[in-house]
């Protein structure tokens, strides 16, 4: 494991800057030479001088259709080089880059456009169709659609001379950078409104936290729809840090590129530290540190500086098998609201199931029923077009309500219990956490997905989904009984009240995207429970 001196990092001359536009003319400026973005195969590989030519040209072909400043501009792209280029180009004109999640149905994204009020919009060439079948669902503003494919022609329409550091010198820390419209887990998208001074204070946060160094190497896996990606891949890593960023289009192939990367920053999900554990698992690895050298180096993980988790709760025993690999996983806790990460485990202090301690600049407390409040630098300028959720979501005083339940130990660690709507209160008035009983049911190889029912009900049942790599038939009584000891052995960590009584297993796969789970893998649990109300009532009758 890298040691604290070799892991500390001055603080990167980006960071100094009044505007995002300001941090990245200053990495282009250090960097020139350094591969800013490539594509695994290196078919792409672009220097922070060639990128800094591709986003003038962008820029140039963005004003040409009438991109301005204050302007919104929608983007629909897997994980590539090309959307840190459009993106970039539309920021530095003072515009409001903002993604669009791919799986999203035309409905979805007629909303979110009809909101964001976009008239342009980039995308691939296969989302061109569902982008056309939005502009009647709502996206009643949009105009032109950018095939990505023909970018090139974009370009061409540009003025050679247009400046577009001017443009970038004209925009303002409280301008907005960009929108991140929630997964709606509950309701509809709400269109989170971050500006430049909002995702300085969080790079500038983290940095205090976890100084990592300028340079080094990155995946960009996530969605760009999502605060998480933006932050580490694209504000971070390639405008802040100088990194070269690596987009990896598919989630099955993040650790074969890590191995061939040797990121020096990685984060994933819990489910992808989940699959990760069990694959080592299958091929006989054990969580002995005399082993952990070579299982870094197997992985590309032995340079990595910050092993970051957050989205959802970790599995402690997750945390425990890599912990005794020598790979420390940070959690973290954060929003879109709160411009990413607001606590962080920093590396050598780790508590497994604390999501740490504040980033500077931020200060949490708790509300009388429990509720996280977070105020600070990173807190959004608030809800697109939604004053009424704004006011409901920030008070007088600035404090964020987050939503989720939390206590807070001597040591100022955060320890995030639920969410707050999401409590199950069984019909004896028990209060429980349905994220942990999910954790608990998902520590085995064979359960994938859980969602945990019980809200005014006299017990705890589950609806099960096997993990897809296992290959198994839902169906077959083999598969059931293996299933069942799995759901055993997590109703023997759980207390009484807590333990589930039946479960369905599910001949589903519950997607990303899907009726079942956001695009960031979160439970849908108002359709969860609407889709299965049959399945569910048979498990009470």
């Amino acid at each position: 494991m890298a040691t604290t001196e070799a892991r500390a990092g001055a603080a990167p001359a980006a960071l100094g800057a009044a505007t995002m536009c300001g941090a990245l003319m200053t990495t282009f400026a250090e960097r020139p030479e350094t591969v800013a973005l490539r594509t695994p195969d290196d078919a792409v590989r672009m220097t922070y001088a060639e990128l800094r030519e591709r986003i003038r040209d962008v820029a140039a072909g963005l004003a040409a259709l009438g991109v301005q400043r204050g302007d919104a501009v929608g983007l629909m792209m897997v994980n590539r080089p090309e959307f840190h280029v459009v993106d970039a180009a539309a920021m530095l004109l003072g515009a409001v880059p903002f993604s669009l999640y791919n799986t999203s149905p035309p409905e979805q994204i007629g909303f979110v456009m009809g909101d964001a009020g976009n008239r342009v919009v980039v995308c691939e060439r296969r989302f061109e169709p569902v982008v056309r079948a939005a502009r009647e669902r709502g996206a009643k503003a949009l105009e032109q659609v950018v095939v990505l494919e023909e970018l090139d022609e974009l370009v061409a329409r540009g003025d050679p001379g247009f400046d577009v550091e001017a443009e970038a010198r004209a925009v303002k820390p409280n301008d907005l950078l960009t929108l991140i419209y929630t997964s709606g887990t509950t309701g509809p998208p709400k269109g989170v409104q971050v500006t430049h001074a909002n995702m300085l204070a969080e790079l500038r946060g983290v940095h205090a936290a976890v100084p990592v160094r300028s340079g080094g190497r990155q995946l960009s896996y996530l969605p760009s729809a999502h605060i998480a990606d933006r932050w580490a891949s694209h504000y971070s890593a390639l405008m802040t840090y100088g990194a070269t960023v690596t987009p990896v289009a598919e989630l099955a192939q993040v650790i074969p590129v890590a191995a061939q990367v040797r990121p020096t920053v990685f984060g994933g999900v819990p489910r992808v530290w989940e699959k990760l554990q069990a694959a080592l698992q299958a091929g006989g690895v054990e969580p002995r540190p005399e082993l952990g050298p070579k299982v870094r180096q197997q992985l590309g993980f032995e340079q990595v500086e910050w092993f970051v988790t957050g989205a959802a709760p970790t599995p402690i025993e997750v945390l425990e098998f890599f912990g005794a690999l020598g790979i420390e996983i940070c959690e973290v806790w954060g929003m879109s609201e709160t411009t990413c990460i607001a606590t962080t485990v920093r590396p050598g202090a780790t508590r497994p199931g604390s999501v740490g301690t504040p980033i500077d600049g931020v200060e949490v407390r708790l509300d009388e029923d429990g509720e996280l409040l977070v105020r600070g630098g990173t807190v959004m300028a608030g809800y697109r077009n939604r004053p009424d959720l704004t006011a409901e979501a920030i008070d007088a005083d600035g404090w964020l309500h987050t939503g989720d339940i939390a206590r807070i130990d001597e040591d100022g660690y955060v320890w995030i219990v639920d969410r707050k709507k999401e409590l199950i209160i069984n019909a004896a008035g028990k209060n429980m956490s349905p994220a942990n009983i999910e954790m608990q049911l998902k520590s085995g190889p064979l359960i994938g997905q859980a969602c945990v029912i019980g809200d005014r009900r006299p017990y705890n049942v589950a609806l099960l989904v096997l993990d897809p790599e296992t290959g198994l038939d839902p169906s077959d009584p083999g598969v059931v009984a293996r299933v069942e000891e799995e759901v055993k052995a997590a109703n023997a960590r759980l207390s009484r009240v807590e333990q589930i009584k039946r479960f369905a297993l599910l001949d589903a796969e519950w997607l990303p995207g899907g009726d079942e789970l956001t695009p960031t893998m979160k439970l849908k649990r108002r359709p969860i429970a609407d889709k299965y109300a049959a399945r569910i009532e048979e498990l009470y009758g």
